[in-house]
């Protein structure tokens, strides 16, 4: 049997593969990157990129050494002896915040707002919707604590998934409340639920103590039947004036934008850096847990990390969750499309010709070329299974006259172009479709 690709990840596949979905497309990931960049870009933010491993200590400070990431899911590497080993980053703000750091992004003009995409890495159960090897959309803003930069970044993150066309999404709301809040909601989960503590799971007893928040994300039925049971009061009841007035004023920043959410008071981010603002955003298409991503503001964290204090508020989406989303919607990208121009030899002496030219055609559209002599039914049929539009074909009165003998597949007019003058012809044509984005140059992208 041949050797097959790790559990819990994906090949992604050029368009036409026979075992194609949205989410396994690569032109898909690459219309969620470039709507993500138009977007992200027209607000202001600025492509950034981190290495996909970092040191063990930046990852367990930056997620949590509470969390299950870090107690159950991460991908260490070792090298070389007795190194601490490196982290295959499971998120992308902590690498984003020490790059910050680290590289005196601070002297930039504040708020600084990042955004950037790649492969992160769980050690996950593989389900629907989960893999261990998955990528993600972030954007982060850094340098300013206003409710108005919350409320931004929410209104964006709405912006990138309804430009793809979903419909079917939902912001869910939540605060978590300056650390005094959070210290007082803590001691009264610890007293209600240190009645209860033999009825915990294992997890969340250890929770109990270190971080009582982190037992109400717990994935065990029996602590959310406890939880449930118990009536436990949500942290939005434990919001100081302070945190209650930022949570109100970027409910009324998105209520001017038209940004539709509901309060959910169950959201909370258990870790010590976090502050006030906290949201998901959900769509039921991609399983039983229907969130598609979700943010919140971190004011604490470049201090976790050893730096002073800089504000700081992101979010992140899962690629594949969103596009299993879409394809839940019964929406579709659109397809890479095949070149402008496909060039034929009709004789092997000509077949470098031919590649001649069509490497001078790309100057101003995509151009492919047969890498062998054929017939011109063949070259046709060969055009038309990838998606050309144009037809040149050179045999030996064509090389004689400096011409080309060009085809349109789509209206079948055929025309004589002389050699010099195809890439005007190509321009033209482009110019009177208005189909130049489609078969333009490509556009250099971000390395990630």
């Amino acid at each position: 049997m041949a050797i097959q690709r790790p559990k819990g990840t994906q090949d992604h596949l050029p368009d036409g593969s026979p075992k194609l979905s949205l989410d396994t497309q690569a032109s898909a990931f690459q219309d969620v990157q470039d709507t993500a960049r138009r977007v992200l870009s027209r607000a202001g933010a600025q492509f950034v990129s981190t290495p996909i491993f970092e040191e063990a200590e930046l990852v367990k400070r930056g997620v949590g050494g509470s969390t299950d990431i870090v107690r159950k899911e991460m991908f260490t590497v070792y090298y070389f002896g007795d190194h601490g080993g490196f982290i295959l980053r499971p998120e992308g703000t902590a690498g984003i915040v020490r790059s910050y750091l680290q590289n005196g992004l601070k002297q930039l003009p504040s708020p600084l707002k990042l955004w950037t995409h790649g492969p992160m890495f769980r050690a996950e159960n593989v389900q629907k919707g989960r893999l261990r090897q998955f990528h993600q959309v972030d954007y982060e803003v850094l340098g300013s604590a206003d409710p108005l930069v919350d409320a931004e970044a929410i209104s964006l993150m709405v912006d990138v998934v309804s430009a793809l066309g979903l419909t079917g999404v939902r912001v869910k709301l939540g605060s978590i409340g300056d650390p005094a809040d959070r210290d007082a909601y803590n001691a009264y989960l610890r007293e209600l639920f240190g009645a209860h503590v033999e009825r915990l799971s294992d997890d969340s007893k250890d929770r109990l103590e270190r971080n009582p928040m982190r037992i109400l994300d717990s994935k065990s039925a029996g602590d959310q039947a406890l939880i449930a049971e118990l009536g436990v009061n949500p942290m939005l009841d434990f919001l100081g004036d302070e945190a209650r007035a930022h949570f109100q004023a970027v409910q009324t920043y998105l209520n001017a934008w038209n940004v539709t959410y509901d309060i959910d008071p169950s959201i909370v981010r258990g870790l010590d850096y976090y502050r006030r603002t906290a949201w998901e955003l959900h769509h039921e298409g991609v399983g039983a847990k229907s969130a598609l991503g979700g943010g919140g503001r971190y004011d604490g964290l470049a201090e976790q990390l050893g730096g002073p204090l800089v504000p700081g508020i992101g979010w992140a989406f899962g690629i594949e969750r969103l596009l299993l989303a879409m394809e839940a919607e019964g929406l579709d990208v659109p397809a890479s499309g095949g070149p402008l121009l496909y060039v034929v030899a009709l004789d092997d002496q000509f077949v470098g010709h031919a590649a001649t030219v069509a490497m001078v055609a790309r100057q101003v559209a995509r151009a492919e070329f047969a890498y062998r002599a054929v017939k011109p039914g063949s070259a046709f049929r060969d055009a038309g299974r990838r998606g050309a539009q144009f037809v040149a074909l050179i045999g030996s009165d064509e090389v004689q006259g400096n011409v080309l003998s060009i085809k349109n597949l789509t209206t079948g007019v055929q025309s004589t172009v002389p050699t010099r003058d195809l890439n005007s012809f190509l321009g033209d044509h482009l110019e009177q479709t208005g189909t130049a984005a489609a078969h333009g140059p490509a556009v250099p992208q971000e390395n990630a």
